[in-house]
């Protein structure tokens, strides 16, 4: 394919601290906790407690796990993310696109603003927004096409775009985890699917996270040939009081010798990038629990990060959606 119009692509992921400080995560977390898209409890009732009960404790204990896994580049979120970007970037190059890559982050830097901004300034004629969410949620890609539509809120000339829902059974992004865990996963390894929890309600108030959670991991059993007693699916990172989707994946892993599972594998295929949700409380934290509960092997499948075979995925999504807009 040729093409002489050009093209933004905009990936974009949650966000991350500019800094392994209190301050700095407390001012990531608060735009993140206090958007209604995650947290649906009233202003007047959630803000007063959020600033002063809930975030000075939970912005010093997140620091320090950030702290724990903090790189020269950054978080490892906004790092491989970068390396996503240049590979993409030369991926489309290559196939003759005229494109320019942008990151953008829901909550902290580099923003969706200045992400939008960049596009719009260099008159770039298409705009693909590229969650990466493989599963649709209205906590994620919900709260991503607000910033984005925030983000053009004052600008005259929106360029058309493109916005990629979701991919969670596309065949590309199948293969590349079902590669991925092929690879890794051995003969007597049972085989954890964990994604990221949602609040119960918010499913019973009509988000299909879940549906889409299902259905991604049927389709890469169904290519590993996995038997029903292989495998389970579990949800993490729940936070508050209130019920969410079950089963949760640290129960399931203090008591899963007591199934008789002594040798497990974890994935989490909602994660394009490894963060602090797959780095600290996946292969650290999650592994204790396995461990120290009658646990004999534990390993955790990295996501895919900028592996080729996901570069390509995203490659070929974003070449879908140019169909119709060459030069």
């Amino acid at each position: 394919m040729t093409m002489t119009k050009k093209i933004g692509v905009i990936l974009a992921n949650l966000g991350t601290p500019d800094a392994p400080t209190p301050t700095a995560v407390s001012r990531y977390l608060w735009p993140f906790l206090t958007d209604p898209r995650v947290v649906d409890v009233p202003r007047w009732k959630w803000w007063p407690l959020l600033k002063f009960l809930i975030l000075p404790p939970r912005s010093k204990r997140v620091a320090k796990n950030y702290q724990a896994i903090w790189t020269e580049q950054g978080s490892p979120l906004l790092a491989i993310t970068i390396q996503q970007q240049k590979a993409l970037q030369a991926y489309l190059s290559a196939k003759n696109i005229n494109a320019q890559v942008e990151i953008a982050m829901t909550y902290g830097n580099p923003s969706m603003q200045s992400a939008v901004d960049a596009l719009v300034e260099n008159q770039v004629d298409k705009i693909i927004v590229f969650p990466l969410y493989p599963q649709y949620s209205s906590t994620t890609t919900g709260a991503l096409f607000d910033a984005f539509a925030n983000a053009l809120k004052y600008t005259r000339n929106i360029p058309p775009f493109e916005f990629i829902h979701s991919y969670h059974l596309d065949k590309h992004y199948i293969d590349a985890l079902a590669q991925s865990i092929k690879v890794r996963l051995k003969p007597d390894e049972f085989l954890l699917f964990s994604y990221h929890g949602i609040p119960l309600r918010y499913e019973n108030q009509g988000d299909y996270y879940r549906q889409h959670c299902k259905e991604t991991t049927i389709a890469i059993v169904d290519k590993l040939g996995l038997t029903e007693n292989q495998w389970g699916m579990t949800f993490q990172s729940r936070f508050g009081r209130e019920e969410w989707l079950q089963p949760y994946t640290d129960e399931f892993l203090i008591s899963a010798s007591e199934q008789g599972i002594r040798k497990i594998a974890v994935v989490c295929p909602g994660f394009s990038v490894d963060c602090l949700e797959t780095i600290e409380e996946i292969d650290e934290e999650n592994r204790e629990n396995f461990l120290h509960n009658g646990g004999e092997t534990y390993q955790y499948i990295p996501a895919l990060n900028a592996e080729q075979t996901h570069i390509e995925m995203m490659g070929h999504l974003i070449l879908q959606k140019l169909r119709g807009c060459t030069g």
